[in-house]
């Protein structure tokens, strides 16, 4: 297979954030209706995965986020109809997903497009509204947080080429 025909997974970030028993949602809109999701989104060029994580929080909540620990790495794929675009799709989702500390509110900021609202559910609800997930990811990352998974943000490395490139076809 060439470099040109590979197969990559679309990488990204999501946050579980609790307070006081309840998990911070995101109500989007997406081609199927309103659907419920953690806050997340794609790794984007020249940042480390929890600075991802730190952005999408704010990006799509309003609120400044600390990651403390890795829940887990997930990996899922959506086939389905793009209306948009009129074609089938097949992605593959390699979502690194954390829970942290929230931290200050800022209601002046508009949430990014196709956010509706957030929304601060218990676990109870966050199982009974299952059809209504964005993707199988939302509910493992939650039970794998009730179970306790956590593991130390260092066991994720950013080389320092990931901010500043370094010429490699020199070394």
């Amino acid at each position: 297979m060439n470099q040109e025909t590979r197969w990559t997974p679309r990488v990204t970030v999501a946050a579980v954030i609790e307070r006081e028993g309840r998990f911070l949602l995101v109500e989007e809109q997406q081609s199927r209706g309103l659907v419920l999701n953690n806050a997340s989104g794609h790794l984007d060029i020249a940042e480390s995965l929890p600075e991802a994580c730190v952005r999408e929080v704010l990006e799509e909540t309003g609120f400044d986020f600390t990651p403390e620990a890795l829940v887990g790495v997930y990996l899922s794929r959506y086939r389905g109809h793009d209306p948009v675009h009129n074609r089938e799709r097949d992605l593959t989702f390699l979502r690194f997903t954390f829970c942290g500390a929230l931290g200050d509110f800022h209601p002046e900021r508009e949430l990014d497009t196709p956010i509706v609202r957030t929304l601060w559910m218990t676990p109870e609800e966050i199982h009974a509204s299952r059809a209504r997930h964005r993707s199988p990811m939302v509910l493992r990352s939650l039970q794998d947080y009730l179970d306790g998974h956590r593991f130390p943000l260092d066991t994720i490395h950013a080389d320092a080429s990931v901010a500043h490139p370094a010429d490699f076809g020199s070394r």
